[in-house]
């Protein structure tokens, strides 16, 4: 078959999103197997050969899984340890004392915006979606007006704030300062943050989500009472979250270019113990720490269940990955970038790159890799659109930041790490994290026409 380009390829797009949504939620078939057909129909029907659209699916695959499998694994041990020795309900506990029951959504926002600086979004996800599901137990809120607030603090800073991976290499492709990228980045912050609140809590309190999504273990009176004597302090319920997250962060601050803390032993060791995969898993090591209480069927039992339930994370996940390594090898993102570079925007300039990067996004599922592609796109034109000055620059990546999470559906692993750890179902999660990361990315993008107004 001839390779498909084009409005063509395009619409065989918009038919297999059409597809995924049709058999997950209509026809009730599993998410891992529908994606993969996903994959292998697209990559075939665009015209790659059968070879190539294998190879395609197996890169996506092992890419998507290689990066966050253990992450994911790790997190769902943490996750299981602290909900089951009751560590999870002494964190909701100690925030709603501290900040308030009313204003806990919003917490979970801010927290969300503030770890997801140095930590990957997904990451961060796996990470504290034990804590906003204890939180949602205390509240007047439905655990989906969490689990969005979180996922979109995540989601913000992810792709506006450095040292995060994409606003780094999009600084360095266009030569902007890290520092304005930063300063301004967080100015972007609060009204998207507010934004996607808002939307969490109006949009969210309409749905109801299945709030255990990992099996929950059954005990008698008796046990329940024992077990609640045995619940860990406050220090050490937080500190199998709070350090992993403070471990990526400082790797994070290690890599930087001007390298604070050297190019020696203490920087290799900061970075090795603060990489995603390493952290976590010293998180596993204190959350068992924290449940020592319980003995023995904390590293056995509990954490054979957790990787029951995260060994389905992991595959779903690593199927969406397939399905976005196909559409990389298809001609869709050149198609998309160069129909989008001729069109003129005027005054409003910052629309160019975040189209581009919306548009890629949405096809290839991938934040990074949409910042990644849309940067050298439009470097060349930034001048003529009146973006080639210092905060011109810096405002173009957030521009692609913005247009880099509109919007996160079936091909984006963080949605279905999104869904799969808050009990959304697909439809769910179409209506909160597909719609929830399209009012983050509209209002990231008018907050930086406001910023260019104001400052150009």
């Amino acid at each position: 078959m001839p390779a498909l380009s084009g409005p063509l390829l395009l619409l065989l797009l918009l038919a297999a999103i059409l597809f995924i949504i049709i058999a997950t939620a209509r026809l009730k078939i599993n998410a891992f197997l529908v994606l993969l057909i996903a994959a292998y129909a697209l990559g075939l029907l665009a015209g790659l050969p059968g070879k190539d659209t294998i190879s395609a699916i197996l890169s996506g695959f092992s890419g998507t899984v290689g990066q966050i499998g253990i992450v994911i694994a790790a997190g769902t041990v943490i996750g299981l340890v602290l909900e089951r020795c009751g560590g999870a309900l002494v964190m909701g506990n100690a925030i709603t004392r501290l900040i308030g029951p009313q204003r806990a959504a919003f917490a979970m926002s801010v927290t969300g915006a503030v770890v997801s600086i140095p930590v990957f979004c997904d990451s961060g996800f796996v990470i504290l979606s034990p804590l906003a599901r204890s939180l949602a137990r205390g509240s007047r809120h439905s655990p989906a007006v969490f689990a969005t607030a979180l996922s979109m603090g995540l989601y913000t800073t992810h792709v506006f704030v450095p040292p995060t991976p994409g606003p780094i290499a999009a600084a360095g492709e266009l030569g902007a300062g890290v520092g304005m990228v930063i300063v301004l980045g967080l100015i972007a912050t609060i009204p998207v943050v507010l934004a996607t609140y808002a939307f969490a809590v109006y949009v969210g309190s309409r749905v109801q989500l299945d709030t255990a999504p990992l099996q929950p273990v059954e005990t008698t009176a008796e046990e329940t009472a024992a077990l609640e004597a045995a619940r860990p302090g406050v220090l050490w319920a937080f500190l199998p979250i709070i350090a992993p997250v403070l471990l990526i962060a400082l790797s994070s601050v290690a890599e930087l270019p001007e390298a604070p803390f050297g190019t020696g032993l203490i920087a290799a060791a900061i970075t090795f113990f603060g990489n995603p995969n390493t952290a976590l898993l010293l998180g596993v090591a204190l959350a068992f720490i924290a449940a020592r209480r319980y003995g023995p069927v904390v590293y056995g039992g509990w954490v054979s269940d957790a990787l029951a339930s995260a060994g389905a994370i992991i595959l779903i996940t690593g199927a969406g990955g397939a399905l976005g390594g196909v559409l990389r090898a298809t001609p869709v993102a050149d198609y998309l970038s160069s129909t989008l570079s001729a069109i003129d925007f005027g005054s409003f300039g910052a629309l160019l790159p975040f189209i581009i990067a919306a548009a890629l996004k949405t096809a290839l599922g991938s934040s990074t890799v949409a910042i990644i592609t849309t940067a050298p796109l439009v470097a060349p034109v930034l001048p003529s659109i009146g973006l080639g000055s210092d905060i011109g620059l810096a405002l173009t990546v957030l521009a692609i930041g913005a247009g880099s999470m509109t919007v996160s559906h079936a091909n984006d692993s963080y949605f279905w790490v999104v869904s799969q750890f808050s009990g959304m179902s697909v439809p769910q999660a179409y209506r909160l994290q597909t719609l929830g990361s399209a009012v983050a990315g509209i209002s990231g993008i008018l907050t930086v026409l406001l910023l260019q107004f104001l400052l150009l």
